[in-house]
Parts: structure tokens; C-alpha cells; sequence
């Protein structure tokens, strides 16, 4: 445990920059989270929060700062490679693959597993999802809102990452779904021992089951802090839109 009460950084991210053209999108962006623990990133539309994770996970090429999973350096690797070093990324959109089973999709999530594991391992990711267990058969296309995002999670699990990153995962779902799968699923995964990066437009739902939290304006992180004693301030909405983007870290 560090001094503030977290737990080891297994993933961490300093002074990212990137974007996609001459002027960076993010700059000198930092971040990290442990196993064990969900850190949120949250802040105004436009502030930069998927082209942080996309730099992170190595689908935007990062030209400062570096990533590093276990003590590793790990920037800039493909996504593949990624996953190889034990990363699991779930993108907002293009999650799953429509045309394909539910169990077809877990199959394509166990692509890094020996043949012979794949069932195996698709049993034991039913068992974190009970619900996909009576939809194997089922076309995604076919599915809820709630239940592609399941699956798009559960088909990441399938290699076991020791890191999840998220982006949006309660995007287009009802306030009840919502709530649900933040509090059923992302935060029973992370206290199953896996370190989760979340970015999540609705603020105080993904406060209410993170630990540690972020605020990003224009780029880069004005604030960062306790979930909770986050979710306390008073002025809350203010610095969720920005407005108290001079406040200094609580974590300084």
C-alpha cells in the first residue's frame, strides 16, 4: 500500500501525450491503477478521456510519456501485443462481433489460447456472466444493450487479463442497466484482483464504485483524488465540467 491507501500500481501511465495531428490531444497525461482497485477517469465531453485509453492500449501512437504494466515498458505496442502482456481493452463501439454466436465471440476472445483451453476457459467466464450461459446460440446482433456489453467484457476475460481497460461500458444503457453493471460486474472484477482503468460519462455512478478517480479538462488531468471524498465536494458538478480545474491534486 502506498501513503494514500492504494494498492501497488500495476499499470502505469506518465506524461502521455497524443493526438492526431500537430497539436496533441492530451498532454503530459498521468495515471495508474493496481490490482484490486478501479480508477476512474471522468470529465466534460471533448476533454480527451478515449484518446487518453487509446494511447494507453496502443491504438494511438503516444509521442511522450511511456506505459508500463508490472515495471514494464509497454508503450506504444500494438494492441496484440498488448494483450499478450496481459491488457484487455473493451472500446465503446465495435465491441463485438455482431454477425457471430455469443459463444463464437467468446471463442475469438480465447484467439491467444491453446485450443484445448478454450472451452475451459469460456466455462469459467459463464461463471462470472450466468446470463450469457443461456444465450450461447444467440446471434450478438440479437442481443440487448446490456447483454453486448457483458459480452464484450466477458470475450476480453477470456485470456484472463491482469488489467482491464474500458471505455464507456454503460454507453446507450438505461440508468438501471446502468448502474447494474458498474456495480455487478466492473467492480466485482477488479475485487477479484484485476486492475481496472474506467472512463465513464455518467461521473457519479462510476465514483460510487471506483477508488480512485481523475479529472480531465482540455487534454490533461486538473484533479485527481479519492473517489469518495470526489464524489463529497460540494462543488462537485463544477469540477466534473472543469470550472475548478485550478484546484491542485489531493494526491500532492
Amino acid at each position: 500500500m502506498s501513503a494514500d491507501g492504494r494498492p501497488a500500481p500495476h499499470l502505469v501511465v506518465a506524461g502521455l501525450t497524443a493526438g492526431y495531428g500537430p497539436s496533441p490531444t492530451i498532454v503530459d497525461m498521468s495515471a495508474q491503477v493496481g490490482k484490486g482497485e478501479v480508477a476512474c477517469i471522468i470529465g466534460p465531453n471533448g476533454a480527451g478521456k478515449s484518446t487518453f485509453l487509446k494511447a494507453v492500449v496502443g491504438m494511438l501512437r503516444a509521442t511522450a510519456g511511456t506505459v508500463t504494466i508490472g515495471g514494464d515498458d509497454v508503450t506504444n505496442l500494438s494492441p496484440d501485443r498488448m494483450a499478450h502482456r496481459g491488457l484487455g481493452y473493451v472500446p465503446q463501439v465495435q465491441d463485438i462481433f455482431d454477425p457471430l454466436t455469443v459463444a463464437e465471440n467468446l471463442e475469438m476472445g480465447g484467439y491467444l489460447l491453446p485450443p484445448r483451453q478454450v472451452k475451459q476457459r469460456t466455462e469459467e467466464v459463464v461463471g462470472v456472466f450466468p446470463a450469457l450461459g443461456e444465450m450461447m446460440g444467440r446471434r450478438a446482433v440479437k442481443l440487448s444493450g446490456g447483454e453486448r456489453k457483458m459480452l464484450a467484457i466477458a470475450r476480453v476475460l477470456m485470456v484472463d487479463p491482469q488489467v482491464l481497460v474500458l471505455d464507456e461500458p454503460t454507453a446507450n444503457l438505461s440508468p438501471k442497466l446502468a448502474t447494474m453493471l458498474l456495480r455487478d460486474h466492473v467492480r466485482r472484477l477488479a475485487d477479484a484482483g484485476k486492475a481496472v482503468l474506467l472512463v465513464e460519462q455518467r461521473a457519479a455512478a462510476a465514483l460510487e464504485i471506483a477508488d480512485w478517480a481523475y479529472v480531465m479538462v482540455s487534454g490533461a488531468c486538473r484533479l485527481d483524488g479519492s473517489a469518495s471524498e470526489l464524489l463529497g465536494r460540494r462543488d462537485f458538478g463544477q469540477v466534473f465540467l472543469g470550472q475548478s480545474a485550478a484546484v491542485p491534486s489531493s494526491s500532492t
